[in-house]
Formats: structure tokens, sequence, C-alpha cells
């Protein structure tokens, strides 16, 4: 017989949950309450330029094997554009590219990083000496370094200050979306040992070529078909508990009885949801209002004219860390800034926000001097992700119950904020959301990682 489970949350996370359990036969209803679904990796109409706009830019990396998988399954993995080069910004001279080579991995990058001509040689033989012993700890040596700052690891392998401004914080911070000096390392590592040195493909970027928004359309179809339902702009008020197990969802246009319910919304919210005697029950749900968060800033710019030259751009050593060049409308150019760990900047109004991004921008892009857009928006994302702070394990409850803690044996939570082995990425999202729909279904789960190459397996980096 077929069940019926309610999803609460339409994100990435909640959807690819759904597809799941779709695809197992049983019924999902996903109670989502905006009517538009990818949750903070989406997109808005713009009242100002009449614009679809992406909410923050997200990108993919060829080690993100299961959002891969989720855009294949929705049948949208052709509006992804790949890019094997990464660019970074080094005015007056062109952009330093970072390009894996036919060499094995984890020697991949060495021509293009050897002829970066921001860092000299004193900050290579550092970087190098640092990747070497991530290589060397491998992921067990990775996960004793968890709970500590990665600024402590820098530290102790001797890196130079330009190394870290130019180099590592521009990865760290965009990838987890704290500095290196308060980022947890076991994750920063992850970064470098999964989207560095394993293999040539893993660091490869992929970028949307349409509005987020559109990537979660066949998502609708897929749901229905299945027998389910999406029901947008419908606001889950409470999980109904009758002391053993999860009955149903409380909304504000009544009760969704279900055999089981995955919640794939973010901590806080999950928090209101729940009644005191749920949170008793369950361990999972104690200590949600402690989990951290941090914000994220995108400017969007239009300029009436071209001013880029790369479709994205490092801009190391400043405060806007990426430039995004997307598809622009009646001739205009449109650049997506990104902020991320953006605390400093969200007191601040639009108008300075744009002279700040506007100022890096000019140091990086010369024909953006004495240049003003033609049009701005910028977006503030204040609870963007989690912070990956040391220690943040600890807050990451799993998508089933502890077996010695126990727990409510049919609520599964899903989101990125929990226990993926993940930074805070659409990767997490869907991970979590296979991983929680696998558990109630008993079908699929977590696709495999993408294995090392054989070069760097033997020298540490083992799958």
């Amino acid at each position: 017989m077929s069940r019926t489970v309610a999803i609460v949350g339409g994100g990435v996370a909640g959807l690819a949950a759904a597809l799941c359990v779709a695809e197992s036969g049983d019924r999902p209803i996903v109670i989502e309450t905006r009517g538009k679904l990818g949750g903070r990796a989406t997109s808005f109409e713009d009242a100002r330029t009449g614009l679809v706009l992406d909410n923050c830019q997200h990108v993919l990396m060829g080690c993100c094997t299961n959002l891969i998988d989720f855009y294949e399954r929705l049948g949208v993995d052709d509006l992804i554009e790949w890019h094997d080069t990464t660019f970074w910004a080094n005015p007056p001279m062109d952009p330093d590219r970072m390009k894996p080579s036919w060499w094995p991995a984890p020697g991949h990058f060495t021509g293009s990083f050897l002829r970066m001509r921001q860092l000299d040689l004193r900050d290579k033989v550092a970087i190098a000496r640092a990747m070497w012993r991530m290589i060397r700890l491998g992921r067990d040596g990775r996960a004793q370094w968890a709970g500590r700052d990665f600024g402590t690891f820098l530290r102790e392998t001797g890196q130079t200050a330009a190394a870290i401004d130019r180099f590592w914080e521009p990865v760290v911070v965009s990838a987890c979306n704290v500095p290196s000096a308060g980022c947890d390392a076991g994750y920063a590592m992850k970064v470098f040992q999964d989207g560095f040195l394993q293999d040539a493909w893993s660091p490869c970027m992929g970028i949307s070529t349409v509005p987020l928004a559109r990537l979660y359309d066949p998502a609708r179809e897929a749901i229905v078909r299945a027998g389910g339902e999406l029901r947008d702009s419908t606001s889950a008020i409470a999980l109904n508990f009758d002391g053993r197990r999860i009955t149903g969802v409380t909304t504000d246009e009544g009760i969704v009885e279900c055999s089981a319910v995955i919640t794939s919304v973010p901590p806080d919210r999950l928090a209101k949801l729940c009644s005191d005697t749920l949170r008793r029950a369950d361990a999972r749900l104690r200590d949600l209002e402690a989990v951290p968060f941090s914000p994220i800033l995108g400017v969007h710019l239009f300029f009436d004219h071209p001013v880029m030259d790369t479709p994205h751009l490092v801009l190391p050593g400043r405060a806007t860390q990426w430039l995004f060049r997307k598809s622009g409308e009646d001739g205009r150019e449109h650049v997506h800034a990104v902020i991320s760990g953006a605390d400093a900047w969200m007191a601040l109004d639009e108008a300075e926000i744009v002279r700040r991004v506007l100022a890096d921008m000019a140091w990086a892009l010369p024909r953006v001097r004495g240049l003003d857009p033609v049009a701005v928006r910028a977006v503030k994302e204040k609870r963007a992700t989690f912070a990956c702070v040391p220690g943040i394990d600890h807050l990451r409850p799993k998508a089933v119950p502890d077996p010695i803690a126990g727990g409510v044996p049919n609520l599964f939570l899903a989101g990125d904020w929990t226990a993926t082995g993940w930074p805070a990425t659409m990767e997490g999202a869907v991970r979590s959301g296979y991983a929680a729909a696998a558990a109630w279904t008993g079908q699929g789960g977590v696709v495999a990682d993408v294995p090392p190459g054989r070069v760097a397996s033997l020298l540490g980096l083992h799958a």
C-alpha cells in the first residue's frame, strides 16, 4: 500500500526527499510556506527591474555527486554550464588561471599554480607544504582535526600572510561562509581534499544558465505524477505527536495526516513546529536554537555595456569574493557580486553596499572605473547558512533517531544543517534529503562520492 509522507519545506532538501519518496511508490505531500520552490537557493521577481533574479549565486562542483544526480532526475542537467578554469583577478595584469592539466591528481594543478603571478615563491612553497600535509593526513587525519580551527592548521604549516589573504581565505570563506580562523578545520580540509586534490573532475565548477527557480519546475510534475501533492503557500504550524509517533502536520489549511514526516526547514523554524513534549522525546530536537548562522550578501549590478571578459572572477584580498557574469537583457551586462561571511555588511544600506562593491570591481575590472551601473539590487540573506565553526558537528543531528538516546521513529530530519558531513551547500542539502527518504523507504540513499585518482589514493587520499 502507498503510504503518505509529509515533507515540511520545499527547498532543495525537501524536493530531493520528495523525489525519492515518490520513486519508492509512497505518496509525498510537500508543505511549503512560500509560493515558490528552492528555499534559499531560488529566485524572485524584482519589482524595480521586472527581472527574475537569484537570491544568491549558487554553484556546484564535480565532486557534488548528489546535486548532479538531483539535476539529472529533474532533467535539467543540460541547463548547467561547466567550467574547468577558475579566474583569479590580478590587476593590472590579466587574471591568473587555475586549470587542471593532464598530470595525475594531486599534481593536476601544478602547472597553473606555479604560473599564478599574484603569489611569490615563498607563498607558493607554503601553500604546497600545507597541501602535502593534507594529502598525507588523508580522511582519517582530517577527522582528527574536527573541532579545531583551520587558522591553527595554517599557522602550523607556516603560511605567509599573502598566502592566507590571497589563496586560503577566498576559498574557505566562499565554501564554508566563515573566515579561516573561525572555521572548523575538518570542513576546510574537506574542501581542499575533495574539491582540489583528489582528481581533475572534482574542481570543475557548474553554473546554472537560467534563474535557479526554473531548475525546480520539473519537481512539481514529478510529485503530482506519483500521486503526491505540492501545497505551496501553506504554512506548517505544528507536528502532531501522540507521545510515540508523529500522526500528522497541522497547517493553516488543516491537518495533513501521514505515516511519516520529513522536515527540511532550518533549525529555528523546526523548533517552532515542535511541542515541548516532542522535544523531550527526541534528543535531536533539544539544541535547535543553538545552531549558529552566517550571512551572505548578493549584489546584482547592471551596466549598459560589457565590463567582464571572463564568466566569473575571484577577487583575492578583497571584501567582495566573487563576480559572476550573467546573461544580460536589452544589451546590458548583468554582474552578480557575492560576499560570503558578510556580517560586517548587514547593517549597511544599499547605497553604501554598492559603493563598496564598485570599488572592489574597479580594482579588478578597468572598464568599471568611473562607471555607474544603470540598475542595482542588493539581497541580504542574514541567515543564509549554518556557521561552520569548530565543534559544529555536536549541533548537527542525524536523519534518524540515535538508537541509544532514542527518539521518534517516524520523524526524519533533512536540511544542509543536519549531519551530512558537508559544509552548508546545495550538495549537503540534497544528501540530507536522500538520506532521510532512504531511512523511511529502505530504498536509494546517498550517491557515492567521486573516487580519488590512483596516485592521490596511494599518497593518502583513500576513498
